[in-house]
């Protein structure tokens, strides 16, 4: 039985990994090594030629990452994952074999704050442009795409305020101009959002966050779905045309719905070095074994405090998408049928301020830059996460200066409940 033929609870547990036929351990080993024996030298050939799968070199593939990789891969629906040293690096390495010098990716708005300057600031580097829209408004969006965009951009989940993407609509205005729709999974999880189903052509992960779920390593992830036609414009020459580094082999005739992932490794890790270290690998394989567990827990404590924050007179408005108030309640359903996760933002009648006050308050809730952790955690956007952009560019990201973010961890939810009261008192 393939593991696309389990159900989620099992692949999260068993998928990509066997006990190890070295020595019978059935947990996944740490393969704590930088290189590893070739058996003659046209084994090495081989590999080096990218005609035999194995291993190198740690920068490029670990068994003990690739064990993370392929388990990542099935639980998204996707062919193939790469993994690699943190979420940031995952957004460069998705874009590295698409992007070039004139060309611009059609992003969100509502993005994390550290992505926004990632893709508005460290993007001029490399010659790259990011056009931030609305993508609550399809018209804009298509607007925006013009000859030298080559990818759609958004996050299923939106950070801080975790407004759901209508990623139906947006798979289709992508597919209709001829280009790969990226989405980052992070918040929602595989467990709630499946964005390959929804048109998605690649998903991006931190790894860091709910995947790994402990707050322990950094870590980020790619999913290729397979799905895209890398042969059916000049668009993307590094996967549709030869490739001089490997004697003209091209990526997209030779590996198929495999061409991503491979040019990732093959090229992405090999000249960007963003490794993910298999110690962290090994910690992320343990938390996914709970992933779902987890998700349950969390959506369950979000919701119930988000009902208590919405009815209390010192918040102005709570953001979270599973309240039937929400304008994207009914998106939820259809996107994420599982949940609206437990990422977002209370807006405190009494502004910033009340804002600096209420986080040096809390005592379960801890403040630090992260979500995604078992523990509870709250930070003040405007004074840290999005610090970086002008006022107005926080109210369009969702993180103005009256607004907290949220991330709802597995404690029991009364007890986060009086925390909240004691520090808004």
């Amino acid at each position: 039985m393939s593991d696309n033929n389990f159900g989620f609870d099992t692949t999260q547990i068993h998928a990509g990994t066997e006990p190890d036929p070295a020595t019978g351990a059935r947990q996944v080993p740490i393969y704590q090594t930088t290189a590893y024996v070739f058996k003659d030298a046209e084994h090495a050939a081989r590999l080096f030629n990218l005609e035999e799968v194995g291993y190198i070199y740690s920068r490029l593939t670990n068994p003990t990452v690739a064990a993370l990789q392929n388990r990542i891969a099935a639980l998204e629906g996707g062919a193939g994952a790469v993994c690699c040293s943190s979420g940031h690096a995952a957004q460069i390495m998705a874009l590295f074999p698409l992007m070039a010098p004139g060309k611009n990716v059609v992003a969100s708005t509502r993005l994390y704050g550290g992505t926004l300057t990632q893709f508005t600031q460290t993007f001029k580097r490399f010659g790259w442009s990011a056009k931030l829209v609305d993508f609550d408004d399809f018209d804009a969006v298509r607007d925006a795409i013009d000859e030298n965009t080559q990818a759609l951009f958004c996050e299923s989940l939106s950070n801080p305020a975790g407004a759901i993407m209508d990623l139906d609509a947006l798979g289709e205005i992508a597919k209709n101009a001829g280009i790969p729709f990226i989405v980052d999974n992070t918040a929602a999880t595989p467990y709630l959002c499946n964005p390959i189903k929804h048109g998605a052509t690649l998903v991006v992960h931190s790894t860091t966050k709910y995947l790994t779920g402990n707050g322990t390593v950094t870590g980020g992830a790619i999913v290729d779905s397979g799905n895209f036609d890398w042969m059916a414009s000049d668009k993307f020459p590094s996967l549709s045309k030869p490739e001089p580094a490997y004697h003209g082999l091209c990526f997209a005739e030779a590996l198929g719905p495999m061409a991503f992932t491979f040019h990732s490794i093959a090229i992405g890790l090999r000249d960007l070095g963003m490794t993910m270290n298999p110690q962290g690998a090994h910690y992320t394989l343990m938390g996914i074994e709970t992933l779902s567990l987890r998700m349950q827990k969390h959506v369950q404590n979000a919701r119930e405090i988000a009902n208590w924050l919405e009815g209390d007179d010192r918040i102005e408005a709570v953001t979270y998408s599973g309240l039937p108030s929400s304008p994207y309640y009914d998106r939820m359903t259809r996107i994420c049928p599982r949940g609206a996760g437990a990422l977002f933002t209370v807006a405190l009648k009494g502004g910033y301020d009340a804002c600096v006050e209420t986080v040096g308050k809390l005592k379960l809730f801890s403040h630090v830059a992260n979500l995604g952790d078992a523990r509870s955690l709250v930070i003040h956007p405007a004074s840290t996460t999005h610090r970086q952009l002008a006022p107005e560019e926080q109210i369009k990201a969702g993180a103005g200066p009256n607004i907290l973010r949220l991330s709802i961890g597995i404690e029991d939810a009364k007890d986060l409940i009086a925390d909240l009261d004691q520090a808004l008192s």
